[in-house]
């Protein structure tokens, strides 16, 4: 049980990084020039790695839960956890992957790239806000789990 807890900790932890930055840049790049934003947006090239991490964590949130169905709250917490977790993807492929595709990957200019960066910034702060809750159920859970 103890590695799947760090398992699932980590894999929560390391997913909560792309939402993170995301979060902590929303008002500057909302500011920024069509220019200026399709330049920032290149920066995260090679970030669709971190959809394993996110995918993992979700699996290892699940199995977790699994692993605790005779503990009431921390079950009732692992499932909060999964819920926010998979919320989190939902959100990506619903509002953030379409946009992604819509502009190449902030490639191409649009004629509604700016609605487009809106709905792209607003679903990473909506999945990282998810992913933090994910994490804080998590460790609540982890926490509150009795031990063998």
């Amino acid at each position: 049980m103890l590695a799947l807890q760090f398992l699932a900790l980590f894999l929560t932890a390391f997913a909560l990084v792309p939402g993170g930055s995301h979060a902590a840049s929303l008002m500057t790049k909302l500011a920024m020039s069509q220019e200026a934003y399709f330049t920032a947006q290149a920066v995260y090239n090679g970030w669709a790695l971190f959809g394993v991490a996110s995918i993992g964590a979700l699996a290892a949130n699940a199995a977790l839960a699994f692993a605790l169905r005779k503990q009431t709250m921390p079950l009732r917490l692992m499932l909060l956890a999964v819920t926010c977790l998979a919320g989190g993807l939902a959100i990506f492929f619903a509002f953030t992957y379409p946009a992604n595709i819509a502009t190449a990957n902030w490639t191409v200019v649009t004629a509604n790239w700016q609605a487009l960066r809106w709905q792209w910034e607003m679903s990473h702060a909506a999945n990282a806000a998810l992913t933090l809750a994910g994490f804080c159920a998590l460790c609540l859970a982890t926490l509150l789990t009795e031990r063998e």
